[in-house]
């Protein structure tokens, strides 16, 4: 069925998925019970923030690379899966928050989709670009901790997730490499060189 459909369209259709996932795994979110401290209430907005930057880094890295669809589709698929399995999860576990606001707590929900989109880089592009992004899904999963939302376990079984998801679904990028990264020295300064090959 879907072979009739122009390339176009399919990703469109996987787009709008994408979109209503992430819209439907919001709807599991509530208000704060309790009050934040100044400190908390800073990395919680900057948690936030990550949940939907990462994904849109990731997805945004297989135009960069100019890797067809199958990047696309591979992010795509591991990030519906990541979502799926954490909101079922959410649903039949039932744990109760640290704060006590509701019992969504089990998996933490911006750690799974943090990890998801840094697996998802690391794996596909490799480690030079994976370390940040873990770096960042780091940070996200710490935030929500800091927040009061989850705890250690919330927030490693989400990691987990959401690392399984992407290498379930994700395949080395195995064309040449267009972008690279490098460090040196000149004459005692280090450097940072960025290379892209046309």
């Amino acid at each position: 069925m879907l072979s009739n459909i122009p390339i176009l369209q399919r990703r469109m259709y996987g787009f709008r998925a994408l979109v209503a996932l992430l819209f439907l795994s919001s709807l599991l979110t509530y208000g704060q019970a309790q009050p934040l401290t100044s400190s908390q209430k800073t990395h919680k907005i900057a948690g936030d923030f990550l949940l939907g930057a990462m994904p849109a880094l990731a997805l945004s890295s297989t135009f960069i690379w100019k890797d067809g669809q199958k990047g696309t589709y591979q992010f795509s698929k591991a990030l519906a899966g990541t979502i799926a399995l954490t909101s079922g999860l959410k649903l039949a576990i039932n744990k109760e928050r640290p704060n006590g606001e509701n019992n969504n707590s089990f998996p933490s929900g911006h750690t799974s989709v943090a990890f998801a989109s840094a697996a998802f880089v690391q794996k596909r592009y490799g480690w030079e670009f994976g370390i940040p992004a873990y770096l960042l899904a780091g940070y996200v999963g710490y935030t929500r901790i800091e927040a009061n939302k989850h705890d250690f376990v919330d927030v490693l079984v989400g990691a987990a997730i959401g690392v399984g998801m992407s290498y379930l679904f994700t395949k080395r990028y195995d064309e040449r490499k267009k972008l690279g990264i490098s460090s040196g020295f000149i004459e005692n300064t280090p450097t940072l060189d960025l290379t892209y090959k046309f």
